[in-house]
């Protein structure tokens, strides 16, 4: 696969898979589709302007015309599909954005590839790959006792992020058992590290601790999640997409269980480290419990032997370092992040999302 369509690329893990991909092997080319939303950003693809493999072009995943034009003027042979919108607590306000670009924008997506991969035959069947980024947040949430999530683990989405993205996994799998379309899918844990939009959690807290604000922590802090550090995610959709088997899908998780609260708390030593603030006794001391969001999930984690034994794949990065590594990054891109805090949306974000929250 050398023609490969990459949507979501100016995202953050959009982006850092783009990288990877044109670092890892000079013969291939990275058509690089993006409607550029709030968490989409040139900056984020500065270093590749002048790279001759790498071709960026502005637009939305649901403009079938444009989809089926890039397809065959490229003659693309995979599309690797991260374009989403994938902000929970956004979701929860404006869900509309979330079933267009989610769902409708998957469905454009699949029938463009099943018309000019399998009905105009433009490259032979075995030859062309659709490759699907989704979530674990599909599988719904975890009492403390639970084992983690499998790869069979009945969906059960609990916001209306969750519920766009099972759609949309849904039909990717309808599109490979009804026409046949290569398809294989992924399902991540929660990702971090460099090119982070500022409106996650790591980012926000780095964010906001540099410059003395509050750092807002949902209910009791005592969610868990799996933490996967961005590059070992590129790496194992990497392996799916070159040796993953057609209609199969993979879970991909860091192996850890940390709380939300411990997530901050390790950040803000790494801060107090890193760049001390006079002013402060530590970073810590920012920590504001406010009131949580609706239906916020307790706990998920993911098993990964599947993915382990298929392709000896493993996360490479441990927790520790990955967010010693994401502090210093963030922290040695202060222009970049002047850049995307400043946006008017982002400072309306931040109002409508954490302002108006109650101390809990």
């Amino acid at each position: 696969m050398k023609r490969i369509l990459v949507t979501g690329g100016a995202g953050f893990i959009g982006a850092n898979f783009v990288h990877y991909l044109l670092a890892s092997d000079a013969t291939l080319s990275v058509i690089n589709l993006d409607a550029l939303t709030y968490a989409g950003s040139l900056d984020n693809l500065n270093d590749l302007r002048d790279s001759r493999r790498h071709e960026f072009v502005h637009g939305d995943i649901a403009n079938g015309a444009l989809v089926l034009d890039l397809l065959r003027k490229y003659e693309v042979d995979a599309i690797v599909h991260f374009a989403a919108e994938t902000h929970v607590d956004r979701s929860i306000l404006q869900p509309g954005r979330f079933i267009q670009t989610n769902v409708v924008g998957s469905y454009t997506l699949l029938e463009a590839a099943r018309q000019v991969w399998l009905d105009e035959r433009h490259l032979p069947s075995e030859a062309v790959r659709f490759h699907h980024i989704s979530t674990d947040e599909v599988f719904g949430m975890l009492a403390p006792g639970d084992p983690a999530f499998r790869e069979e683990t009945l969906y059960a989405p609990n916001s209306p992020y969750s519920a766009s993205k099972a759609a949309s996994d849904h039909l990717v799998r309808a599109y490979w058992h009804t026409y046949g379309l290569p398809i294989t899918i992924t399902n991540c844990s929660n990702n971090y590290g460099p090119y982070q939009f500022t409106g996650k959690l790591i980012p926000l807290v780095i964010t906001n601790a540099c410059q003395g604000l509050p750092l807002p922590v949902y209910g009791d802090g005592r969610q868990i999640r799996d933490w996967l550090h961005v590059g070992d995610h590129c790496a194992a959709i990497a392996a799916v997409l070159e040796r993953g088997k057609p209609g199969e899908t993979y879970l991909v998780g860091g192996d850890n269980q940390p709380t939300n609260l411990d997530i901050i708390q390790i950040v803000c030593a790494i801060l107090d480290e890193l760049a001390p603030d006079p002013s402060l006794p530590r970073h810590s001391s920012l920590i504001q419990f406010v009131s949580d969001r609706p239906g916020h999930d307790r706990r998920y984690a993911l098993n990964t032997n599947k993915i382990r034994t298929a392709f000896d794949w493993q996360p490479a990065v441990s927790l520790e370092a990955g967010l010693h590594r994401t502090v210093e990054w963030y922290l040695a891109n202060q222009n970049w992040l002047a850049t995307i805090t400043a946006r008017p949306e982002y400072q309306d974000w931040l109002a409508r999302n954490y302002q108006q929250r109650k101390n809990s």
